[in-house]
Order: C-alpha cells, then structure tokens, then sequence
C-alpha cells in the first residue's frame, strides 16, 4: 500500500489486487448501502478512451441540488470553493436555462434538475491498480468493507411489464407531423422520443442494473442513486471528455441490429449501416450542430473532426458514432464546456432551440435525467460525461419505473422504422426487467 496525493491534496491509498467481476459487484453493493452513490462501469471496453475501468463514489461529504435558472452558476462557485472530486448529473431540463425553453410537461421520475456532491468515499479502478480515499475512515478499512460485501444471490421476481406511453398509430402521427415540419423549414432533425413505464413496479434496483449490464455491456454504464431515486443506466455514448484541455464529444446517430448467431450477415449489417446514406445524413447533421457547440467555448481553429461515421459493434446493436475535439479557450473549464454545448446535439437536433420547442409539443413526458449527462470531474478539471440513454429510471417511493427510447427524424424517416428502431433499442431494458419481448 502507498499513499499519494492530488491537487487538493486530497489523499489515495493505492493497492493491488485482482479486480474481477465478483469485486466490481462486491463494489456495487457496498456502494448501495449509502443514500447517495455513483458506480461506473466501462466494462472493458478498451479500445475507447478512460481513464479508469471503474469508479465508486459512495457517500454525499458534500453535495449542491440546484434547479434550471442559475445553475451553471451555482455549481462553478461550489466546484471552485473545494477544488475536489465531484460526481453527478445535469438534466436535460437545464434546457430552461441554457435555450430558454422550459419544461412543461409531467415529471414522473423527480430527478434534480442538477446535482453533484463530493464523495465521502471514492474508489478508483486502473486495472489490479485500486486508488481509495475516504474522509471518514482508514482506506484499509473501506477495502476491507468491500470485500467483506455479500453479493446478493439473484432471486426470482414477477416480471415487470413495461407498457408504452404512446401508441404505435400515434407514435406514426407525431413523426408524420414532425415531417411537417422539416418540409416547412422549422428543423432539419429532431429527436422524438417515447415512454415505456408501469407505475406499480417492486424491484430491486441493484439486481436489475447487474441484470441489465449483463445483457448489454456498454463502456459508460452507471448506478446511480440519490436517496430514493435509481438511474440504471446501459449506455454506449459519451457526451464530453474533459482531458488536459482537450475537450472530445462522440455523438452517436446510426443504429442496425445485431446478428450475433451468424457472423456473416452480422458483418453485412454492420457494412449496410456504414453505407447507408440516410444514416450518415443524420449523422453529419449531429456532428456539424456539436461542432458549433465546440466553437462557443474551444479556441479559434482547434475544432475538428477526428472520426467520422465510425462503425462500433455493441451486444445489442451496431452504431454510427462519429468524434469531435477541440482545445478549450483559456480561462474557461468543464462547467463552461456544458453550459455551452447542453443538451447535446444527439438527443436533440437542428436547429437546437426549434426542435427544443417542437419536442416540448410532441413528447408527452418530462424527460428529466434521461437525454441529460451523468459523470464525474477531478480536481484539476479533468472530466467525463455519458449521455443518459439505454436506461431505467426508478422512483422507490412511488414505485414508477420507466424508460425513454427515441431516434432521429429527418425528412427521409419511414415511421414505421423508426417505431421498430425503438422496440430494438428497449428489448434489452425490457429483459433486464424480466419481461419478454414484446410489442
């Protein structure tokens, strides 16, 4: 064991020890056990970019709950008064603040426009390399406690039943009217989405977020739990990476099923969605609106393109991800970074504002955490954000469980295609509940 210090002089402990998967469960549940907690999970993905396989926040020491109006605000003066490790989310109702378009439709969920805290125990995970830092007990003892950590036997459970929100005949309606609205010039892409949920659901959130990793595996996968309320999240995109001044945003726009049975026609799935025209169309339009969004905050001249359409192959699907960087303007750091480039152009579309107030119209939920940003940020400014998609969201209080699907609409959309992207997105949400699929 050795000790090591960062900027404010914050203190680590370093050891060695083979973090296999029963450990990073050990983790989970030991995290679970404090009213506030982040688990992240890259799963191995290494050919990406992280900085740690795995991080466990554990325990609010500090925290700021902040709502849509000063926000940005509010959290700079909280991150810039202690300088520490700060773990959390921005909502994609933040939309109030930084496009000026409000949020008027129902909350189900009740997530935090904002929320962040300064872990009382943090746990870093560099391959057999674990950092921890605790301030409020030895980190000795915190690893002593997660290995000591029963990993709950997986029990039987009733199914639960996700219904949709929205009809298919409706699902069609809206999309026909959204291009509509792209023939009279109002947006050129939007992202519609929709709700699956059941309002009497019993779960244990722990077993459905290991349920729901293990059918879909994805590098920015996350537990996160504010007292009562669950993010279980199975996501393949990155939002922002904040490192050394280097700022990266991966979009994602392009889906194709999986054909994990036949490598063959999976091959030739994954060769349609990199010569399909339609998915690149919608892709270029994300990466040129993120690139406009790195412009507002990265020096003159640093924004570029360093991948385009490339094809990245996940348990359930293949994707069109595409990377944009550039070199932040001096004076400014990750909050500027956020407010400048939120909601993120995958979730939302062209021209960000008009399709801001199109999806308020169309949509008949709040989206809340989902289409918002869940990770971490160092003291000296490094950081890491997912887009929350891939996920269930839960109220333990109210029993409401749901979750939120949607894709690009573009004028070339079929409808029907769009609703059957959908369905392919929620299948592994739906498994991981326990429900067969279905429509």
């Amino acid at each position: 064991m050795s000790t090591i210090n960062t900027v404010n002089q914050r203190q680590f402990s370093r050891f060695y020890i083979d973090v296999t998967p029963e450990v990073k469960e050990q983790m989970l549940n030991w995290a679970n056990r404090f009213n506030i907690c982040c688990f992240m999970d890259n799963n191995a993905y290494t050919k990406d970019i992280h900085s740690y396989e795995c991080l466990v926040a554990a325990g609010a020491w500090k925290w700021v709950n902040l709502s849509s109006g000063n926000a940005f605000l509010r959290l700079k003066a909280f991150y810039e008064q202690g300088q520490d490790w700060l773990f959390g989310h921005f909502g994609f109702d933040l939309k109030a603040e930084t496009e000026s378009v409000p949020s008027v439709l129902p909350d189900h969920i009740g997530f935090p426009d904002c929320y962040f805290f300064v872990p009382e125990h943090l746990i870093l995970v560099q391959g057999s390399q674990v950092m921890i830092s605790s301030y409020s007990a030895d980190p000795s003892t915190v690893l002593r406690q997660v290995l000591q950590t029963q990993i709950k036997i997986k029990e039987h459970m009733p199914p639960v039943i996700l219904k949709s929100g929205m009809g298919k005949e409706e699902y069609i309606e809206k999309v026909n009217a959204i291009k509509a609205h792209i023939l009279r010039g109002d947006c050129y892409e939007i992202n519609f989405c929709q709700e699956f949920f059941t309002d009497h659901a019993l779960i244990d959130p722990v077993q459905a977020f290991r349920s729901l990793s293990e059918v879909s595996p994805n590098p920015f996968s996350v537990f996160y739990k504010l007292n009562d309320l669950h993010l279980l999240c199975a996501s393949p995109e990155r939002f922002l990476r904040i490192e050394n001044g280097i700022v990266r945003s991966q979009p994602i726009k392009g889906t194709a099923p999986r054909n994990i049975t036949d490598p063959v026609v999976d091959a030739a799935l994954a060769r349609d969605l990199a010569n399909s025209e339609k998915e690149k169309s919608e892709n270029v339009m994300v990466v040129d609106l993120v690139r406009n969004d790195l412009s507002r905050f990265c020096k003159p001249g640093t924004v570029e393109v360093e991948e385009l359409f490339g094809i990245y192959s996940f348990p359930q699907v293949h994707q069109m991800i595409s990377t944009v960087k550039g070199e932040i303007s001096d004076g400014l750091n990750w909050i500027d970074a956020v407010q400048q480039s939120f909601p993120m152009g995958s979730m939302t579309g062209a021209p960000k504002r008009r399709v801001l107030e199109l999806i308020e119209s169309f949509e008949l939920v709040r989206r809340g955490i989902f289409s918002g940003a869940v990770g971490y940020c160092t003291p000296d400014g490094n950081a890491d954000f997912n887009v929350v998609i891939r996920s269930l969201l839960y109220n333990a209080s109210s029993q409401y469980l749901c979750c939120l699907v949607g894709s690009a609409i573009t004028w070339y959309a079929d409808a029907e295609k769009e609703y059957e992207e959908c369905l392919l997105k929620v299948a592994a949400i739906r498994h991981a509940v326990g429900e067969q699929a279905q429509c």
